[in-house]
């Protein structure tokens, strides 16, 4: 009887062998091009001009480009201003989320409708471009990594998660603590943000791929090359805009010796880091979004 239960109709073979070439296909195409970028990264100029198509393995294996790469000046300064940027930002994106999402969170304070109001309109109109760009220069953030940092400070989106993840501790913590004398701010780092670490790992995630990942607001409001972080820097590599990297080298023969697999290597100094921190916090990701996003 265990054998006739066990045993699967053609249909059902026919389907599993479907389904896994399919997925094979998905894993292929998807994995592939990350493959690619790290062969050719270590191939030798000429034999990747000279190879269209697949490759699949080093040709005339080199890390010169990882080398030119490590020590150009822009790349350089391009990684230190992302990790400033980096440092600097998740400290105030967190700090400002955190005390926004307490405040949403709160029962029983002055404006609090009108606030939320102000915030949430926010989150679906702005200024514009040419208003945000007017508004950054009078304040002296021109040309500034914190043009970069300031205007997109808080997102609402996360304000929001967070302000979920707040009001799902038990209120009668924070009553205990403000009947024993403690202030917001004791109730809010001593007791709600361990409370809520998994959600604050998430949210500094978030707001980590954002910096990291973001250009256009330095193609924007920086005009000083060494002030830009490693995104532009990459972005000007890959649309082969010489201009912006031979402004900041010398006349130097190795930049044509690897100009094309510089390229690849660039794609893989700026991939790589999130590619490792992910794995570390992936623990807390979906036991931070589902305490975030939903309220039982």
């Amino acid at each position: 009887m265990r054998n006739l239960l066990n045993r699967k109709s053609l249909g059902d073979v026919i389907f599993d062998v479907v389904n896994i070439l399919v997925l094979l296909a998905l894993m292929f195409v998807t994995l592939y091009p990350m493959y690619y970028v790290i062969v050719a990264s270590v191939t030798n100029n000429l034999a990747l001009l000279a190879t269209p198509g697949f490759l699949w393995y080093p040709k005339g294996f080199t890390l010169g480009s990882f080398k030119l790469a490590f020590t150009h000046p822009l790349i350089v300064s391009g990684y230190k201003n992302i990790l400033l940027i980096m440092a600097a930002g998740l400290f105030v994106n967190i700090l400002l989320t955190l005390f926004t999402g307490f405040f949403l969170a709160s029962k029983n304070v002055y404006f609090r409708k009108p606030i939320l109001f102000m915030i949430l309109f926010t989150m679906f109109f702005n200024g514009g471009m040419i208003p945000n760009y007017l508004n950054i220069r009078s304040l002296g953030l021109y040309d500034t990594l914190w043009a970069l940092i300031l205007p997109g400070a808080v997102s609402v989106y996360n304000c929001i998660i967070c302000r979920t993840a707040i009001e799902a501790v038990p209120e009668s913590l924070s009553e205990s603590a403000r009947i024993d004398g403690a202030n917001d701010l004791t109730i809010l780092f001593r007791i709600i943000a361990p409370l809520i670490k998994p959600t604050m790992v998430v949210l500094l995630l978030y707001y980590g791929i954002g910096h990291w990942n973001s250009w256009f607001s330095a193609s924007i409001y920086i005009r000083d090359n060494y002030k830009l972080p490693i995104q532009n820097v990459l972005r000007a590599i890959l649309i082969a805009n010489s201009d912006i990297l031979n402004s900041a080298a010398t006349e130097n023969d190795q930049i044509n010796q690897f100009a094309e697999t510089i390229k690849y290597a660039a794609i893989v100094i700026t991939t790589v880091p999130i590619l490792f921190i992910y794995p570390f916090l992936q623990r807390y990701f979906v036991k931070g979004v589902m305490i975030g996003a939903v309220k039982g």
